[in-house]
Formats: C-alpha cells, sequence, structure tokens
C-alpha cells in the first residue's frame, strides 16, 4: 500500500464523521489525518487553521460533505466515502468545485442482497414474532402460532436494478419468485418484467422491494400512492435508503392495515425508528444492519484505503461515482 502523503509533516487528509474503528485507526497512523470536531465552535477554529491542508476527506453515508464544508476546503478534490450510499453528500456542490466522490460498490453486494432475501421471508413468515410467540410462554397457553404467507412462487417487484437489485432478483428466482423492476429507464437486456412506473410495479406483485439509490432523485418514490398500489395484502421490503420511502404514509398504512407488513433495516431519521412501528408483529425491523458483516466491511474498509491511496499518488479514484454533468 501507498505512503505517499502520510508524515505529519504532510497532512492532508480530513475524517468526517464517525467510521469503522479499525479505518478511523488506520487513517491517524498512516496518514496522520484529522478528524473534524463536532463542537460547532470547535469546527469553526479547526477550518480556519487548517481548511486550506485538506485534499482528500474520508466520510461515510451517514455523515457526508455539505456544501458549505466543501467551501471551507478550498484545496479538497476528493470525498472518499466508506459505503455505497452518498446521498449526504453534496454531488452538485462536489461537480462544481471538480471533487470527485468515490464509494465501495461491489463489495457489499451479497451481503445486502442477503439480507433483502432475509428480511422478506422473516417478514412474510413472522420468523421474529415467532419467536417472541415462544419466549413469552404463549405456545403452551395460546396453542400454535398463527398462520403466516407463502415466500416461495410470489410475485416480486424491485425498485432499483442495480448492482444489489440484479443479486437479490437472482436470489429469489431460486424461490420460484417472479420478478419485475422498476428503474428509470428500461433494461434491454434484462430478462425480468419492466413496469414503466413505481406505482404500476406495486399493482401487480406481492412484495416490493426497494433497492434504489437515495438522494433527491429518489426521495419519497415510495409514496401512498404506491403503497395503495401495493395493497392491504402486500408486503414492502427496503433495503436502501429511508428517504425513498414516504415513511409516515408507510407508517400509516401499516397502522391502519392498508399494508400487509414490512421489513425495514433503514429509516428516514436514523436511528430514530417511529414508535408506532415497535410493537407491530408484521414490521421487522432491524438498525441498518444489511452489509454488516465482518467479511464485507473489511472489504469496504479495503476499497476505501484504495481510493484515498490511489487519489494521493496520482489524483484518480479506483471507484469514481458519476456526478452531474455542469452542462446539463
Amino acid at each position: 500500500m501507498s505512503t505517499q502523503g502520510r508524515s505529519p509533516q504532510n497532512r492532508s487528509v480530513l475524517q468526517v464523521g464517525p467510521l469503522k474503528p479499525s479505518l478511523a485507526q488506520t487513517l491517524a497512523d498512516d496518514y496522520a489525518a484529522w478528524a473534524l470536531p463536532e463542537a460547532a465552535a470547535d469546527r469553526e477554529a479547526f477550518l480556519a487553521e487548517h481548511g486550506a491542508d485538506v485534499t482528500a476527506v474520508v466520510t461515510s453515508g451517514r455523515t457526508g460533505v455539505d456544501a458549505a464544508l466543501m467551501a471551507a476546503l478550498p484545496n479538497l478534490g476528493a470525498v472518499v466515502n466508506f459505503g455505497v450510499g452518498y446521498d449526504t453528500t453534496d454531488v452538485d456542490a462536489a461537480a462544481a468545485r471538480g471533487v470527485g466522490v468515490s464509494n465501495t460498490p461491489d463489495v457489499l453486494t451479497d451481503c445486502v442482497a442477503d439480507t433483502a432475501v432475509g428480511l422478506m421471508i422473516d417478514t412474510l413468515r413472522q420468523f421474529s414474532a415467532s419467536d417472541r410467540y415462544v419466549r413469552a410462554g404463549r405456545w403452551p397457553v395460546d396453542g400454535n402460532y398463527p398462520l403466516t404467507r407463502q415466500v416461495s412462487n410470489t410475485r416480486v417487484g424491485i425498485i432499483g436494478l442495480g448492482r444489489i437489485g440484479t443479486a437479490i432478483a437472482l436470489r429469489l428466482s431460486a424461490f420460484g419468485c417472479s420478478i419485475s423492476y422498476h428503474n428509470r429507464h428500461r433494461l434491454p437486456d434484462s430478462p425480468y418484467t419492466y413496469a414503466s412506473s413505481p406505482a404500476e410495479l406495486a399493482k401487480g406483485v406481492d412484495v416490493l422491494i426497494v433497492a434504489a439509490a437515495g438522494g433527491d432523485g429518489t426521495r419519497g418514490l415510495v409514496d401512498r400512492q404506491v403503497l395503495d398500489a401495493l395493497g392491504s395484502e402486500g408486503y414492502l421490503i427496503n433495503i436502501a435508503r429511508g428517504s425513498v420511502v414516504d415513511q409516515d404514509a408507510l407508517v400509516a398504512a401499516l397502522v391502519n392495515g392498508r399494508l400487509a407488513g414490512a421489513g425495514l433495516d433503514v429509516f428516514a431519521d436514523e436511528p430514530q425508528v417511529p414508535a408506532e412501528l415497535l410493537g407491530l408483529d408484521n414490521v421487522v425491523l432491524l438498525p441498518h444492519v444489511a452489509s454488516g458483516t465482518v467479511q464485507t466491511r473489511a472489504a469496504m474498509e479495503a476499497l476505501t484505503l484504495r481510493n484515498l491511496d490511489s487519489f494521493l499518488a496520482t489524483r484518480e479514484l479506483v471507484t469514481p461515482v458519476p456526478l452531474p454533468s455542469l452542462s446539463s
């Protein structure tokens, strides 16, 4: 691994927001990286003193880099993101300032797809609720747990048939599920059925899986109209970003019985989860753990450092994300 730009006399890397502890330690030890202070006054003083020295930021989808922070880092050249989601970074501001942005695609695809399938199984079969039923001592008293919904041979719609969506579709095809999808554009070589809108997709499936990227372009994409099209016998699974789903509309649909159930790994205001969902047995709630395995997080860390090393050595990123065109 390159050692360029790592001496304390040549500090140029800034950590923004919390990161995986081993990654944060590596940034501090091997790159002499600063960590952006959290307190407003301390942050302002730090940026006034060191902002012009920073050429690379390492952050995550939880925190990101907004336009104001970019403006305070006049020599910033790259935002290196730990994670596949980068919607918390202002990509328009990055494009305008000539700042590259990278993420960690592919290395987390399998684990996120596994989570989507596991979450779907748990939600439809209510395994978590059944476990609570046994632990509460209800089986000997109340009898057998109520019947649940079959997973195999269901109709599944996927919003966002990218790397992760395709991996989910491949797994569920082995369950005999029929797969349809909605993307901004039809994929010419896809074996799956295309729907021209999220509502059209939802109308024809039993389970709707959200695997779209976050950001302003998909904010509230799954709204009340889509949830109503999914209907009282339909299930929603979200392993993408909480912002893609209108959370208030989702909560209302679940509380009022206009949706059969939901499996959620992401929420609009993490780590806050709507209190109305906590007592519902037809809802499975996960604390944003879709990529949370030892193997995947290690691979994400390695790719983050590869991007950082490449930028410091060549000003090029290994896995850059597409930025908006200034001419569009």
